[in-house]
C-alpha cells in the first residue's frame, strides 16, 4: 500500500471522527460511521494473508450488524419522537438499540467476542487504529445520549470489567491481551459514565495515551508474542527499561499515570455508595494485573532460550533513540498522576 493512500485512509478516518462529534444528525451520523468502517478496511487487510482477510471479513460483518441495529434504533425514534437530534432521544426502545449497537462497535462485553479474533489477524498498525481511532466516534455518541435507565449501561460496564481482567488470563498473544486490556479499560469508562461524564472523558483519553505507547512498543520491537518479549533486552535496552512502567501503568498501579482514572472512579462510587461495584471493579484490575506483570516478567527478567548467532546489540547505538510519537506517549503515560489534583479541579469545576 502506497503512502498516499495511507494518508488518505487516515485522513478519511480523523475526518469522519471529527464530523460524528460535532454531528447532530442521526442519518449523518450513520453515514459517517459507514464511511469510517469502509476506510479501515484495506488497512486491516493490506498484508494480504488468509489471516488478515478473515479478520477484515469478520470486523466488517460485526460493524454490518452495528450499523443496522443502530439505524434501526434511529428510525425507531423518530415514528416515537419525531425528529432526528441526537440529543433528543428519550424513549427506552430507542435508546436501547442504540446502545446495543454503540457496545458492539467498541467491542464492550458481552458483544465482546469478535475484538480479540480481529485484532489477533491484523498487523500491529491497524490494530492501534482499530483500538484507538475507531473508538473515538461510538464513544462520542454514547456521550450525548442520556437514558433515564442506566442498568443497560451499568450491566455493559461491570460485564466488560469482569471479562477484560478474566479473559487475559490465560492468553501468550499480545494483540489479545492488548484487546481483553481494551474491554477492561472500556468497562471503567461506562461505570462512570451516569454519574460523570466528564470523568469517564477522562478515563477515556488516558487509556486512548497508554494503549498507544504499548502498539508502539510491541511495534517497534517486532513482537506478537509473549515469549518473543524475552529477546528485547537485545534489541532496545531503552524500551526494557520504559515498557515495564508502560505495563504497570496500564494496570493502574500508583504513583504511575494509570492508577488516576482507577482511583478517581472508585472514589465516585463510594461517594454514591455503590460498594459492592467498587470492589469488583476492584478486583477485576487484579486480575489484569496478572497478566501485565507476566509480560513485564517475560520482558526484564528473562532472556529468550535460543542461542543469538552473530554479535549482541546490548550496546545503545545512536540509531536506537525512540521515536517523537513512543516518547510523548511513554511519557504521558508514566508521568501525569502528579497532575491529578488540577485535573480533578477541572472535572468539578
Amino acid at each position: 500500500m502506497t503512502p498516499f493512500i495511507v494518508l488518505v485512509v487516515i485522513s478519511t478516518l480523523t475526518t469522519g471522527t471529527l464530523v460524528v462529534v460535532s454531528a447532530t444528525n442521526w442519518l449523518l451520523v450513520w453515514m459517517v460511521l459507514e464511511i469510517n468502517t469502509i476506510a479501515v478496511l484495506p488497512l486491516m487487510a493490506r498484508s494480504h494473508s488468509p489471516r488478515a482477510v478473515e479478520a477484515t471479513t469478520k470486523y466488517f460483518l460485526t460493524q454490518s450488524i452495528a450499523a443496522a441495529l443502530l439505524l434501526l434504533g434511529s428510525l425507531s425514534n423518530i415514528f416515537l419522537t419525531g425528529h432526528w437530534n441526537v440529543m433528543q432521544v428519550s424513549h427506552p426502545l430507542p435508546v436501547t438499540i442504540i446502545t446495543l449497537a454503540l457496545a458492539i462497535k467498541m467491542g464492550m462485553a458481552p458483544t465482546h467476542a469478535w475484538l480479540p479474533e480481529v485484532l489477533q489477524g491484523i498487523d500491529l498498525s491497524a490494530g492501534l487504529i482499530l483500538s484507538t481511532l475507531q473508538k473515538l466516534a461510538p464513544f462520542a455518541i454514547l456521550l450525548q445520549l442520556q437514558p433515564s435507565d442506566q442498568t443497560l449501561i451499568m450491566g455493559f460496564g461491570i460485564a466488560s470489567v469482569l471479562v477484560g481482567g478474566w479473559g487475559g488470563l490465560n492468553q501468550t498473544q499480545l494483540r489479545k491481551i492488548l484487546a481483553y486490556s481494551s474491554i477492561a479499560h472500556m468497562g471503567w469508562m461506562l461505570l462512570v459514565l451516569q454519574f460523570q461524564p466528564k470523568l469517564a472523558l477522562l478515563v477515556f483519553f488516558i487509556y486512548l495515551i497508554m494503549t498507544t505507547s504499548m502498539f508502539l512498543v510491541f511495534k517497534l520491537n517486532h513482537v506478537t508474542t509473549i515469549y518473543g518479549l524475552g529477546t528485547s533486552w537485545s534489541k532496545s535496552p531503552i524500551l526494557m527499561v520504559l515498557t515495564p512502567l508502560i505495563l504497570l501503568s496500564l494496570a493502574g498501579l500508583p504513583p504511575l499515570s494509570g492508577f488516576m482514572p482507577k482511583l478517581m472512579v472508585l472514589l465516585e462510587y463510594t461517594k454514591q455508595e455503590l460498594y459492592i461495584v467498587g470492589v469488583m471493579a476492584a478486583f477485576s484490575a487484579l486480575l489484569s494485573l496478572y497478566f501485565y506483570l507476566r509480560m513485564a516478567y517475560a520482558m526484564g527478567l528473562t532472556t529468550f532460550p535460543s542461542a543469538i548467532s552473530g554479535l549482541t546489540s546490548w550496546r545503545v547505538s545512536p540509531k536506537s533513540s525512540l521515536p517523537l510519537s513512543l516518547s510523548v506517549t511513554s511519557v504521558a503515560t508514566v508521568m501525569l498522576f502528579p497532575m491529578a489534583p488540577a485535573i480533578l479541579a477541572c472535572l468539578t469545576w
